[in-house]
């Protein structure tokens, strides 16, 4: 994949695809651009789609300094700006999602809209819990308990399906690879555990949709309810039934498409122009 240099000293991995108006997808934790699975071709039907990896994981540098949720929307931020995009839509996945809010805080010019998928203000008990037992694995470099424990990120269904393991394991080269990424996803949920947006999202000018699964338990549905009231005008989407987990856009990509594309149909940067 290309890489570029970018402001905030790093070089980063990524890839564009597709025509049309720029969408920019930001990773949630420990994943690299494949963890989006179809998501990316789909939206590039539609949209001239920028993914790319967190710096340490995938193909992109660590750099030095602190990983923070803050700290991350700046390389978002530097991304755009060297690749010459003055204005894009932010599709951002759990922290992700994070980064975008943060982006979108610091950084409004470059937001045209925001797509929070997946997403919290700030850490309730439950979700603390949650955070801390995905975190415990990485911490001791125990991958294997690593992706055991990444079952609660998909739904019953999947996880009872026959071909689980075939399935999982065509995910595994998304996931951290060595030493060094397993530290940077301990810096990643530390990240998303210190979180805290909830008192600022009102300061979100961009238009906003919030879209969660129901059967999400690592961002439950109540957390994203609380992030949509939060933001002036936002749209707070609930999808539902079978496969509506934290991996939603795995399970059910096109239901997760159809609701990105026509969110982004009624806002267009032709119409903020």
């Amino acid at each position: 994949m290309p890489q570029i240099a970018v402001r905030t000293g790093v070089t980063l991995d990524h890839e564009i695809s597709g025509e049309g108006e720029p969408l920019l997808m930001v990773m949630g934790t420990s994943g690299s651009i494949l963890l989006w699975g179809e998501l990316v071709q789909r939206l590039s039907e539609r949209f001239r789609v920028i993914a790319f990896d967190n710096r340490g994981l995938g193909g992109s540098e660590r750099g030095e300094g602190e990983i923070s949720v803050a700290s991350m929307a700046e390389d978002a931020s530097a991304l755009l700006e060297a690749l010459e995009i003055p204005r894009a839509h932010v599709l951002g996945w759990s922290l992700g999602s994070a980064v975008a809010q943060e982006l979108a805080l610091a950084h409004p010019e470059q937001v045209a809209t925001a797509v929070l998928y997946a997403t919290w203000g700030r850490c309730d008990g439950f979700q603390r819990s949650v955070f801390t037992a995905l975190r415990y694995p990485y911490a001791h470099r125990d991958l294997e308990t690593a992706l055991a424990t990444a079952g609660l990120a998909f739904s019953p269904q999947l996880l009872d399906h026959p071909d689980l393991d075939e399935m999982l394991g065509a995910m595994l080269p998304a996931f951290p690879q060595d030493e060094a990424q397993m530290q940077v996803t301990v810096e990643q949920w530390d990240a998303d555990l210190a979180h805290d947006t909830l008192d600022r999202l009102g300061g979100i000018t961009a238009p906003t949709l919030v879209l969660v699964g129901e059967q999400d338990l690592v961002t439950p549905p109540w957390q994203a309810r609380t992030v949509a009231d939060a933001i002036p005008g936002a749209r707070f989407e609930l999808l539902t039934g079978p496969g509506s987990s934290h991996c939603v856009h795995i399970e059910r990509p096109a239901d997760v498409v159809d609701q990105v594309s026509a969110f982004l149909a009624g806002h267009s940067l032709l119409q903020q122009t």
